[in-house]
């Protein structure tokens, strides 16, 4: 699933899309009215699905050819690897697909070149059957539009570890709601076990800032604001982790993969996870399965962190209207909910989540996993700007490390990360 592989190649857009501004799609552009006839023949894109789930793309196409006859769908799949260096090279060739599967991160430089349909205009008309947080994710800082549909989304909650909680004199029922109750229980549990147990594994990322309050951006979307006094607040907070050891010593370097496992050994008491994870846990780590305790993320915004994958329309499409149809239809309630039925993602149209699939236990541990999920996108948002490349992600670690080894100040840290973000930024 993309989902998992967020490293994209940026660099690549900022050199090609420039020369696809002149034209895409052979004849220099197309409609942007989708409320004529759905006729003609288009293409649809997806990233890396082909392999697991071709006979629901089969049906699915079939489908809507059936729905409106005198369409016809070419459904081509991409491999995960390069996936944005084909996009790019399309863009640039003029052999952009009719509709494609985009994340945030993808959709916002063929958005500025002029290639992403704008579909709070062309599919207006379909706005209110969305949540609001996915279908403001695929919005782009200082553009007006909405340059794709909302199509799946992916979050999840807090693992803890309740017999970590326990020794450490803390409430193994009542794990951290707050930044101030995680920060306090933090600091008791590396305390009460001499600096064995860290809470936290990883060091914060624009995402954390973003659940903190931080401002991530200007409004304008042309610069970068995550230094103002309450992100270095948080920085600082998270220096006082590092130096007591409640935040995990090998945090500087951790992968998602080192940071379970310090879960999993017990040398961390809380990590963020997955249904996957549960099963690890029971065949694995048996004495942490038993005392697993489920959460949610930690906010103080009142919204969680969510990922959002999207379905965009070439704006030089010569057969909107079905472009959008389709769009829209791969994207609707009921296929979507069909779609997160084969795996596992959650749907991103409203209403959807209130599903007894969604909201009702049966006993396994999938489906505590997913209904805890669930509940919290209903309000999620995508803290990531779209804007904020890889480049500038490693620059705003690199610049955490050093404030955390106390190489520079928590202010000056993040001077410095804003200062290369938005270097980057006007190089785009």
């Amino acid at each position: 699933m993309p989902m998992s592989r967020r490293t994209l190649a940026a660099a690549a857009f900022a050199l090609l899309l420039p020369l696809s501004a002149c034209g895409s799609g052979g004849d220099g552009g197309g409609s942007t009215d989708a409320s004529g006839k759905v006729q003609g023949d288009i293409t649809f894109q997806t990233w890396n699905l082909r392999a697991n789930f071709k006979p629901y793309f089969d049906g699915l196409v079939a489908d809507f050819e059936k729905k409106y006859p005198g369409t016809h769908v070419k459904w081509i799949d991409q491999p995960a690897e390069g996936y944005a260096d084909k996009l790019s090279a399309d863009a640039a060739g003029g052999t952009l697909p009719d509709v494609v599967n985009v994340s945030p991160d993808l959709v916002a430089p063929l958005a500025k070149a002029g290639l992403a349909l704008d579909l709070g205009n062309a599919g207006a008309k379909y706005r209110s059957e969305y949540l609001p947080g996915a279908w403001a994710g695929h919005q782009v800082p200082g553009m007006s539009g909405t340059y794709a549909f909302p199509w799946y989304l992916n979050t999840g909650p807090l693992f803890y570890n309740k017999a970590l909680f326990r020794k450490a004199g803390l409430d193994p029922d009542k794990p951290p709601t707050t930044y101030a109750e995680l920060f306090a229980d933090a600091l008791q549990m590396a305390k009460r076990s001499g600096g064995r147990v860290a809470t936290l594994a990883n060091v914060p990322t624009i995402e954390d800032f973003g659940r903190y309050g931080v401002p991530l951006m200007n409004k304008e979307g042309t610069a970068f604001a995550f230094n103002d006094a309450k992100g270095v607040e948080l920085l600082t907070k998270y220096k006082e982790l590092y130096d007591a050891k409640a935040l995990d010593p090998q945090a500087l370097t951790a992968t998602p993969e080192s940071s379970g496992k310090k879960f999993l050994t017990g040398a961390v008491a809380m990590n963020p996870g997955s249904a996957l994870d549960l099963d690890n846990f029971k065949k694995n780590a048996p004495s942490l399965y038993k005392n697993i305790g489920i959460t949610d993320q930690i906010t103080s915004t009142g919204h969680v962190n969510m990922y959002v994958m999207g379905v965009m329309v070439n704006a030089r499409t010569k057969h909107t209207p079905a472009a959008v149809a389709f769009a829209h239809f791969v994207t609707d309630a009921q296929n979507q909910m069909s779609f997160a039925k084969k795996v596992a993602i959650f749907p991103s149209t409203a209403g959807s989540l209130n599903d007894p699939y969604f909201t009702k236990e049966d006993g396994t541990d999938e489906t505590r996993v997913r209904i805890a999920a669930a509940k919290s996108l209903k309000n999620a948002v995508n803290y990531t700007p779209v804007l904020f490349s890889d480049q500038m992600k490693t620059a705003l670690r690199n610049e955490v490390a050093k404030a955390l080894q106390g190489k520079e100040s928590p202010k000056q840290a993040l001077d410095n990360a804003v200062s290369a973000a938005d270097r980057l930024l006007q190089q785009g």
